[in-house]
């Protein structure tokens, strides 16, 4: 069974309600371990998004869409030269946004920052450690690759990379890196202690 269970962090009898800091949600059970099985779903989708980039694995980088030939670990891949943000940017970007994005594909600086966003990101949730961050710069880039698109095809407002931003922000609130994870141990570190943000 799920449960929620609510903590106040000062049991002053004569506090100022107006004052009062409000709870720690503690989630735990079968909810707990359903947001970890999603937290570790996302943060391995982001960490394949990385390595297939890098290396050309042929999903979506190497893979030759008319003959459907993989050139693995090719000159698609990262490491030889090819641009992760370069075809995406490039040529499926649409909307009001598509000029500044074919202004950018392909440039070093956005190649890095993506790449360095989806090794990041797909470390802190896979790890469960750092899940604020996660969360802000997951849902940033979610937002951002939402934007290449738009109207969406499928919807004209909401797509899974929506989706994807707001599952992100609650997998941080909800302390997902708990269970199945190294949050309850991160959150130990006194740096992290002393530091919410980097919960």
């Amino acid at each position: 069974m799920a449960t929620l269970h609510r903590h106040h962090t000062d049991h002053t009898p004569h506090q100022d309600v107006s004052t009062e800091p409000a709870p720690i949600v503690t989630v735990t059970g079968a909810l707990a371990r359903s947001l970890a099985v999603l937290r570790l779903g996302f943060g391995i989708t982001f960490l394949w998004a990385f390595f297939d980039k890098l290396l050309a694995l042929g999903f979506s980088t190497g893979r030759d869409p008319v003959t459907d030939n993989v050139d693995y670990f090719g000159d698609a891949a990262w490491i030889n030269g090819g641009s992760p943000t370069e075809g995406f940017l490039g040529f499926a970007a649409k909307g009001p946004f598509k000029d500044f994005y074919n202004n950018i594909a392909g440039d070093a600086w956005a190649d890095w920052l993506f790449m360095l966003g989806l090794l990041g990101i797909g470390l802190a949730l896979t790890l469960g450690i750092g899940m604020r961050f996660a969360a802000v710069a997951g849902a940033t880039m979610y937002v951002l690759m939402w934007s290449v698109v738009l109207p969406p095809d499928n919807n004209p407002v909401l797509d899974d990379h929506l989706l994807g931003a707001v599952t992100v922000v609650v997998l941080a609130l909800a302390l997902a890196g708990d269970t199945w994870g190294l949050g309850r141990w991160w959150s130990r570190i006194p740096l992290v202690k002393h530091n919410a943000y980097l919960r």
